[in-house]
């Protein structure tokens, strides 16, 4: 066995790609001795010998051995186990960008056994295909499972939806109370889209563990969704002017509600909705355990935090400085001249000049932020469309819902679209998403009221074709791509109204590891102006 000095606090790094190690073992490095040392984040088992493959077994096998008996740490000091865990644990923090602050904060747990979570929660799960957690699951659930209040900034498609039901429903196993009497866990979130999403959720994970949910969100009768709160909750997912609504006239009592989770809490409070929201936390237990999720960290939701969490352990995945932008999106730039060149060689020189990392080459454009006049950008819309390959989801923003309604005639015939935004009926907004998520039409119009909560699976491209009205909810629209470890393109069409956002936008860029061209530079320090300038 190889010998080590690593002390405790140490830390250590990944070692280079072994292809001849063993699944799940990991080779790190210990920064104080430079020795490699193994780890199973399985079993949480540590070793200074490099575990060996299994040899084929069956027929043709040449040899038919016993397989060998899991490593063990018995023979290594206490101490040195320890400082391997911490080094491991270290190295995955840092792989994964988290952040922790507060007081006797546990480790993150690596995998679901080591999270000794109840069989059939377990079982949910492992039949979900999940391998392990995400970072955001993997550090919040046992500081969540500790009853900490939880501040968590991630970036949207994280995993966070799991990240608060799972300890929710380890909650309810143990502090379940009356359900007709009220629910005992409240998830406040801001669209109806979100809330239907979370419930879905709730339901997918929480019906072996006997867990009865319900959504209360607007735009849909209240008759049946107060039937289901007269039988009898045990979680509610809802948005706040709805439940502040039921709250109001005395429909629903939340004195009960021991864990509370404002999900999105950044975004309900663009919508104006705190008022609603202080109303409603007033009326849940003061001994409760709150968990804020939100994805970009403001003083006002800040202010909130404060408000209302009790000594709470921030997590954080990615800058928390700045407003953070989906790494797995690509959101290389090309900027527009005064005359749109049409010479294909001429971007392939480009692209190769700016050392552009793309899987594909379009004629047109590789993934853009693109200065244009407000006339044009319905033509690049069309050939950015006619680029993709045929069948990928898209999702197109615009800033009204009459440009919304406008651009989905234009471009419905040929390439399937339909549009969502607020004057739609609930009835109509869950048929367009449907359509959208079985690729009946693939291409999706849509104000901000989609832009959080939407959780469809292999959306492609993000197309802001209006630059939406702050930086923040920028980095929410292109967070419908690249979502679940996927990549994902965004593009945006960048016109000289927009300007005065050239340098927060620049910001993002950067801070996501993408190009930033000189002509988008000048924009920032001049502050705008037309493109003839």
């Amino acid at each position: 066995m190889v010998e080590s000095t690593l002390v405790t606090g140490s830390t250590s790094r990944y070692a280079p790609p072994d292809a001849y190690l063993p699944q799940p073992w990991i080779a790190l490095i210990a920064e104080a001795t430079g020795h490699i040392f193994y780890w199973n984040p399985e079993s949480n088992i540590t070793q200074y010998e490099k575990p060996l493959p299994l040899p084929p077994i069956g027929p043709g096998s040449l040899h038919e051995l016993p397989a060998a008996p899991p490593p063990s740490r018995s023979s290594e000091p206490k101490e040195i186990q320890q400082a391997t865990f911490a080094a491991a644990i270290e190295a995955y923090k840092k792989q994964h960008e988290v952040t922790v602050l507060g007081e006797n904060v546990p480790a993150p747990l690596l995998s679901f056994e080591a999270a000794e979570f109840p069989i059939a929660l377990l079982g949910e799960l492992q039949k979900a295909g999940f391998s392990s957690p995400t970072p955001i699951q993997a550090q919040s659930w046992p500081i969540a499972m500790q009853s900490k209040d939880v501040v968590a900034v991630a970036k949207t498609g994280s995993g966070k939806t799991l990240g608060y039901l799972v300890p929710a429903f380890l909650h309810l196993a143990s502090h379940r109370n009356n359900s007709r009497k009220g629910p005992t866990a409240l998830v406040l979130a801001p669209t109806r889209e979100l809330v239907m999403q979370i419930h879905d959720e709730c339901a997918k994970f929480g019906t072996s563990s006997d867990i009865v949910g319900t959504c209360l969100y607007g735009g849909a009768p209240k008759g049946p969704q107060l039937r289901d709160i007269e039988r009898g909750v045990d979680i509610a997912i809802a948005t706040p002017g709805r439940l502040n609504d039921f709250l109001e006239g005395r429909k629903v009592s939340l004195k009960q509600v021991s864990y509370l989770v404002l999900d999105e809490a950044d975004r309900m409070l663009d919508m104006g909705f705190e008022p609603q929201i202080r109303k409603i936390v007033e009326n849940t237990s003061p001994q409760r355990q709150t968990l804020m999720y939100t994805a970009t960290w403001p003083r006002k939701v800040r202010r909130m935090a404060a408000d209302f969490l009790s000594n709470p352990v921030q997590v954080s995945i990615g800058n928390v400085d700045e407003f953070t932008a989906n790494k797995a999106i690509t959101q290389a730039n090309k900027l527009k001249r005064l005359v749109f060149p049409e010479n294909f060689s001429h971007f392939q020189i480009l692209k190769k000049s700016l050392s552009w990392e793309c899987d594909e080459v379009y004629p047109v454009e590789c993934n853009h932020v693109e200065v244009v006049e407000s006339c044009e950008k319905q033509r690049r819309l069309v050939e950015m469309l006619r680029s993709q390959e045929k069948g990928s989801r898209i999702i197109i923003f615009c800033s009204t819902k009459r440009a919304c309604d406008t651009l989905t005639r234009c471009l419905g015939h040929e390439f399937g679209a339909a549009a969502i935004h607020g004057d739609k009926s609930q009835d109509e907004r869950e048929s367009v998403l449907s359509h959208f998520r079985n690729g009946r039409t693939p291409v999706l119009v849509a104000t901000d009221v989609a832009a959080r909560g939407l959780d469809v699976k292999d959306i492609r491209v993000v197309v802001n074709y209006d630059f939406p009205s702050g930086i923040d909810h920028y980095v929410h629209r292109i967070g419908r791509t690249g979502r679940g470890g996927a990549t994902g393109v965004a593009y945006t069409l960048f016109s000289t109204k927009d300007g005065k956002y050239a340098n927060a936008l620049i910001k993002i860029l950067e801070g996501a590891n993408q190009i930033v061209l000189p002509e988008l530079r000048d924009m920032a320090s001049s502050g705008g102006g037309s493109l003839h300038d």
